[in-house]
């Protein structure tokens, strides 16, 4: 039998490369984007906490400028939206308050939700979105931008 030559083994090694190459990056890939969506979930999940921490400080008609702070006015989330976030009131028995705005009183609860959120996975060859469960927060209702007279204003969260 004769040995093969060295003629006909040339090409093999860049075939097998590029199958190696092409599997080893699509799992670095992988890698990456579950590291990217454990962080999104975690952004996800600090945005209700944050959301819910100032809705219960500020006052009840600046829901828009509380959903902008805890959304880091977009820039950390691409695609986050304030159409995600809801902000709602509830009554110590865990009621809805109908108008947050007349009912100050009756505020117990406040509730930031994310519902709705798609985020988009970038692995190579694979192009799908990804729901994201609802996160949500509730935390007991503080001042509600509402300050007792003769009050030191200035040393807390702005809202």
């Amino acid at each position: 039998m004769k040995p093969h030559s060295k003629q006909g083994q040339q090409g093999i090694a860049i075939i097998e490369f590029s199958i190696c190459a092409t599997v080893y990056f699509m799992v670095l890939f992988a890698v990456i984007e579950m590291g990217r969506l454990m962080f999104t979930l975690n952004v996800l999940d600090e945005v209700t906490r944050r959301g819910a921490r100032l809705a219960a400080v500020c006052p009840v008609t600046e829901n828009t400028q509380v959903i902008n702070k805890a959304i880091f006015n977009g820039q950390v989330i691409p695609g986050l939206a304030p159409e995600h976030v809801s902000i709602n009131y509830f009554q110590s028995d865990l009621t809805p308050v109908g108008n947050p705005v007349t009912g100050l009183e009756d505020i117990a609860y406040v509730r930031v939700q994310i519902e709705g959120f798609e985020l988009r996975l970038l692995i190579p060859f694979v192009n799908f979105e990804i729901n994201s469960p609802p996160f949500s927060t509730t935390v007991l209702a503080e001042s509600l931008g509402v300050s007792p007279p003769g009050a030191v204003i200035g040393a807390g969260i702005t809202c």
